[in-house]
């Protein structure tokens, strides 16, 4: 049996034990608020905006673009993933059905074929914010475009052929591939324009078949060569062409790498200053050619601003902020026209936006 002072003691023990107990809940609990498991975020962690930037495969042009791509991505505090498919079509749907996988909270892609792949964008537009550049999917439910209007480039690259030749001559188109939107918008700005045609608009935009001659009063269209990104295909298409045609005039490059494999196979052949070449993009050796005077001029899309753009609207939606949506679901993108009297100023600052 206790005796009255051990039990009065063990009492007090017992009482103050209990005392202590809401304090210790208290504490396990607040540990419990600031310990979480490895890799779950805290209320003072959000997760970062994760965004990917899809391109249509391999070329320098896009390292411009990428520069733009990071420097939004520093400026508004997001992750951006920069994704170039070597192996066209299958490889850009691999690449982004990965990105979706992984959670991305937006995608920026230029469709390799729009036409073709409206179902493939519709899905991935169910499931995060999509959105196109450089070349569009109107009919899929990607939320806007950035990008230039191709068809008025293509009639600006008309312009400058018409300047290089203004006695009229013929003409050979080279392009990578024709299910491009953008490809089949510029080859038929540049057909209509020396054709001296009536502007069309993007909407009710009728184009010439490939393969045809088209011959006007002055200019002729020989054909349109496509090349799949192949590099040494693309100048073994020049060189035929120049074996072909004993008259060839002119040769118009719609891709960035074109120009440079136009001018290579023109050099080979010896036939500097007897066919002339217009060009899109800033390839290095374009803009040395039109330096040099063996490229007539180059329409640059200014690829910088797409990746910019493109990373700005995707982080605004991210965030749940549609005011940074353009007008009508279009950011066009005011294409350059390149010549021999700007060309260093342009080429000085092109150099500047890369090396930010």
């Amino acid at each position: 049996m206790l005796s009255q002072e051990n039990g009065q003691t063990r009492l007090r023990s017992c009482l103050a034990s209990l005392a202590s107990v809401p304090f210790l809940l208290g504490l396990i609990a607040g540990c419990a608020e600031e310990v979480s498991e490895p890799g779950e975020e805290t209320a003072s962690e959000p997760k970062r905006i994760e965004l990917a930037y899809v391109t249509n495969g391999i070329d320098p042009f896009w390292n411009i673009a990428a520069a733009g791509v990071r420097a939004a991505a520093a400026d508004f505090d997001v992750d951006c993933e920069i994704l170039m498919p070597p192996k066209g079509l299958v490889d850009q749907q691999r690449m982004i059905e990965a990105q979706i996988a992984n959670g991305v909270q937006g995608i920026a892609v230029s469709p390799i074929d729009a036409e073709n792949q409206v179902g493939f964008l519709n899905d991935i537009a169910r499931t995060t914010n999509l959105i196109t550049q450089d070349s569009d999917a109107p009919k899929s439910d990607r939320i806007c475009f950035v990008g230039m209007n191709n068809y008025t480039a293509g009639r600006q690259a008309g312009t400058l052929v018409k300047e290089a030749m203004p006695e009229g001559g013929s003409v050979m188109i080279f392009v990578g591939r024709l299910e491009q939107l953008n490809a089949q918008q510029r080859r038929q700005g540049l057909i209509d324009e020396l054709l001296d045609r009536p502007e069309q608009t993007l909407e009710d935009l009728k184009i010439d078949p490939q393969g045809a001659e088209i011959e006007g009063e002055k200019y002729t269209i020989l054909g349109t060569r496509t090349d799949n990104f192949d590099y040494p295909k693309a100048k073994s298409n020049a060189e035929d062409t120049i074996a072909a045609f004993d008259d060839l005039g002119c040769m118009v490059g719609l891709f960035a790498y074109n120009p440079p494999m136009c001018l290579e196979a023109i050099k080979n052949a010896g036939k500097i200053g007897e066919i002339k070449v217009v060009g899109f993009d800033e390839q290095d050796a374009t803009l040395q050619g039109i330096i040099d005077g063996t490229v007539y001029g180059t329409i640059s899309q200014q690829p910088y601003k797409y990746g910019y753009e493109s990373v700005r609207i995707l982080t605004g939606l991210a965030k749940g902020d549609k005011s940074v949506l353009p007008e009508g679901g279009y950011l066009e993108i005011s294409s350059i026209v390149v010549r021999k009297d700007n060309v260093e100023t342009f080429w000085a600052e092109l150099k500047e936006l890369q090396s930010e």
